[in-house]
């Protein structure tokens, strides 16, 4: 599926770029529907290796979407072709943000829950890169809109980061502070973000920051669990906390 950001160019001319995403594997749940949870992969991953893993938890109850990012130039890769939910020059707070990137993904994610049944709790979640657009989406809900002013459509109910970062950190409280409906998502929201103290990717400080920020942003129902020893993968025992996690936030039934 393709998606077209327009944006502000000399005169009246509009500057068009298109994103064309990759194919998305789907795990159906077990017993009963009770939550969609759409997982993003990391830098240079795919939607096949994260559906085989997720197919092997114990939830049931989930039904799990796992797209695959476009393939594009990643600037922090000097250029080099793969798989990237948005374009990064490299790990920092004070590395420009590929909001064009970060909103063409976001909505390709609330499109993939757009159709999901009335009655069914939605989230996103994701590692590293993904864990980042999972966290960018869970303030455009909170602001009511993309970084393009487009309105956001999907009423998440939980949000987990693995190993990531939040986009927009530094600027994310003032634009929070305009509006009393967007403190109020905020406050509703359960995040769920977990990181390894001796990851050499994605400092330890990143994320733990990026709870600091949501916090200090409105974001009341942010759990950060940081992993002694872990760098940057993930291990059963945090994925074991992922289900207690989503089994207690969502009201799941048997999970075991």
């Amino acid at each position: 599926m393709s998606y077209q950001q327009h944006s502000s160019s000399s005169g009246n001319r509009m500057a068009r770029r298109t994103f064309e995403f990759g194919r998305t594997h789907v795990v159906r749940p077990k017993g009963k529907h009770q939550a969609t949870i759409v997982w993003l992969h990391g830098l240079g991953d795919n939607g096949s290796s994260l559906s085989q893993h997720l197919e092997s938890l114990s939830l049931p109850n989930i039904k799990w979407i796992c797209p695959t990012a476009p393939t594009r130039p990643v600037a922090f890769l000097g250029g080099f072709l793969c798989t990237a939910w948005f374009d990064v020059r490299e790990i920092s707070e004070d590395s420009p943000d590929d909001w064009e990137g970060l909103d063409a993904s976001a909505a390709h994610i609330a499109n993939l829950l757009s159709t999901e049944p009335a009655d069914v709790k939605v989230g996103v979640g994701g590692f590293s890169m993904g864990a980042a657009t999972a966290l960018y989406s869970a303030t455009c809900f909170a602001l009511g809109k993309y970084a393009n002013g487009s309105p956001y459509p999907i009423n998440l109910r939980a949000v987990i980061g693995l190993s990531g970062w939040l986009p927009g950190s530094r600027t994310l409280r003032n634009k929070m502070n305009v509006s009393n409906d967007a403190a109020r998502r905020a406050s509703s929201l359960p995040i769920f973000l977990c990181h390894g103290t001796c990851d050499d990717v994605v400092p330890f400080n990143f994320g733990e920051r990026s709870s600091q920020y949501l916090s200090s942003a409105g974001f009341r129902c942010v759990t950060f669990k940081p992993y002694d020893g872990l760098g940057h993968y993930t291990v059963p025992r945090e994925m074991e906390d992922v289900c207690h996690w989503l089994t207690a936030r969502l009201g799941l039934e048997g999970y075991g």
